[in-house]
């Protein structure tokens, strides 16, 4: 029953790793809410699978616990009290941002809107109609005026729910036992391959001069792929590439030994090496003729950094040669092809970041005038008008900048919150990777996903992309995967605390910290000392003697 579960789980999250970007993004709402059916879907499927394991007479939980070699089980050699169990930390602060957005979305008696928003009651109060008047010869006395924190309820429902299932996806791939190595490998692949389908499929539009977007006549000007706006399908790529690149050396990292140089290693490849090789120079080449020029930026910064962390450094490289030559032949490609619409399109730099610093400048405005709680998650198009201090064709519909949006309709509690769990989860993950050593598989894959969250995040400076549902999804996903990774090598072997390393003393507080960052569980109580054994001498001499 178990393993039919899992099968179905399986299934469904490839199924959401396909549809996603295919559906155009998944940014209308039919994409995004077949998008939140099938998370809500697989957590169903996983809460019924943990309720057949628990229960006490269940001949599955048996026999997988009696099982040590169980494929199910990933974490066999772990404490028990610590496994599955994602960082109590991120769960609350998670939890505690979703409360927030929650709170908005709730009538509020007006007393309490004039404290922790004055600016809210004042429009809310402006826009109702005194009844006292009308009221005066009645006896009964109207209730107090109930408000809402967000100037769009509706809007912040349709956004809360989306942080909600991603959030739950988040915490599901944390703990579903055979999200394992295997499982992994399989999933990034796939990944790939959506990500190579893309970029095969929006060169075959472009340069045939269909220019559609699947059934849609869009006369797209760039490789779009199916995504509706060239910087969407840049910052999806943006994500797949640093992943395949640290699948592709995770691949070489077995082999890595037997290699005498580059040209015995680079004969040695197999079919499927190449393969993989291939398919990161045809991404490469989709992102590049997408013409996103802040896309491209980020890449170039991407492969800069991953160069870095992959070089050899035993044997004294400052850059990994094979993601060098990876990149140059993407680039000669693209030269021999041309990219003169692309080199283009950064000459008109100035003209776009004008634009955008304007909006970003009445973005700030919004949160000058609601800077703790916020106008309300997804409420920006609805709220930007009144602050607009410039003329436009078209509507604003997003900030161009994802941070500072967020920071628009959540105020600084929830980007804090927000602030804190990426910092708190960058910082373990890096401390992870750091102890993995050179030729651990693992290593290249946790650097490459967190190479692709970290391109993301930069490219959403000045573009809208954690927003996208589709990435927003890629972007969960890849988290889980790193923390995955990083929290099965921490969680066997956990690093001494600096303070108890240098003076042999335990301190409650720098070590209880020190734990609380490294995933090691914290004993509340006091443990009381245990009694050393008695010689096995002693014993015998204080065993009484057996009368006969």
């Amino acid at each position: 029953m178990t393993q039919l579960l899992d099968r179905f789980i399986n299934f469904i999250l490839i199924g959401l790793i396909i549809f996603t970007p295919i559906a155009f993004g998944s940014v209308e709402l039919w994409a995004f809410s077949l998008m939140e059916l099938g998370i809500l879907l697989l957590i169903i499927l996983w809460a019924t699978q943990s309720l057949i394991l628990r229960t006490p007479n269940s001949e599955l939980r048996t026999a997988r616990l009696s099982s040590p070699k169980s494929p199910n089980c990933a974490f066999k050699n772990l404490p028990s009290a610590i496994s599955y169990q994602p960082s109590a930390l991120t769960l609350i602060l998670l939890s505690l941002f979703l409360l927030l957005i929650l709170i908005q979305m709730l009538p509020l008696p007006s007393d309490i809107i004039k404290i922790i928003s004055p600016k809210t009651f004042a429009l809310r109060n402006s826009l109702t109609f005194d009844l006292s008047p009308l009221t005066s010869s009645y006896t009964f006395d109207l209730s107090p005026l109930t408000f809402h924190l967000s100037f769009v309820p509706f809007a912040t429902r349709i956004e809360f729910f989306k942080w909600l299932t991603l959030t739950g996806l988040f915490f599901f791939l944390f703990n579903w036992k055979p999200f394992n190595r295997n499982t992994i490998n399989h999933l990034v692949l796939i990944i790939m391959f959506v990500g190579i389908a893309e970029s095969l499929y929006g060169m075959l539009e472009l340069f045939s001069g269909h220019r559609y977007i699947l059934n849609l006549d869009m006369q797209v000007s760039a490789v779009t792929g199916t995504f509706i706006n060239r910087n969407y399908f840049a910052g999806y790529l943006l994500m797949v590439i640093p992943l395949s690149i640290g699948y592709f050396f995770s691949r070489e990292a077995f082999q890595r030994s037997r290699f005498k140089g580059w040209r015995h290693r680079l004969s040695s490849l197999d079919g499927k090496t190449l393969l993989i090789a291939f398919g990161i120079i045809l991404m490469i080449l989709g992102l590049l003729f997408s013409a996103s020029r802040m896309g491209i930026i980020s890449l170039l910064l991407s492969f800069s950094l991953i160069s870095f962390l992959f070089r050899e450094s035993q044997r004294g490289q400052r850059f990994s040669k094979t993601t060098v030559l990876i990149f140059g032949l993407a680039f000669l490609w693209a030269a021999w092809i041309g990219l003169d619409a692309v080199i283009s399109r950064f000459f008109t730099v100035s003209e776009g970041f004008e634009e955008r610093w304007r909006i970003w400048v009445d973005t700030f405005r919004i949160f000058k005038t609601f800077p703790l709680i916020g106008s309300g998650l997804g409420t920006f198009f609805h709220v930007f008008p009144m602050y607009r201090s410039f003329h436009i064709r078209g509507l604003v519909t997003h900030a161009e900048n994802d941070f500072l949006q967020l920071l628009s309709e959540v105020g600084l509690i929830g980007i804090g919150l927000l602030l804190f769990v990426f910092v708190f989860l960058f910082f373990r993950v890096v401390l992870a990777i750091r102890s993995f050593h050179s030729g651990d598989s693992k290593k290249y894959i946790g650097i490459g996903g967190l190479v692709g969250i970290l391109a993301l995040m930069f490219h959403s400076l000045v573009e809208r992309n954690i927003q996208v549902p589709a990435n927003a999804l890629l972007f969960a996903f890849i988290w889980a995967l790193v923390l995955k990774i990083s929290t099965k090598e921490t969680r066997e072997i956990y690093p001494v605390c600096p303070v108890e390393k240098a003076y042999g003393v335990k301190c409650d507080l720098p070590c209880g910290v020190w734990k609380l960052l490294h995933g090691e569980p914290i004993s509340l109580g006091r443990k009381k000392p245990k009694k050393p054994d008695k010689p096995e001498k002693l014993k015998k001499l204080e065993k009484p003697e057996e009368v006969s």
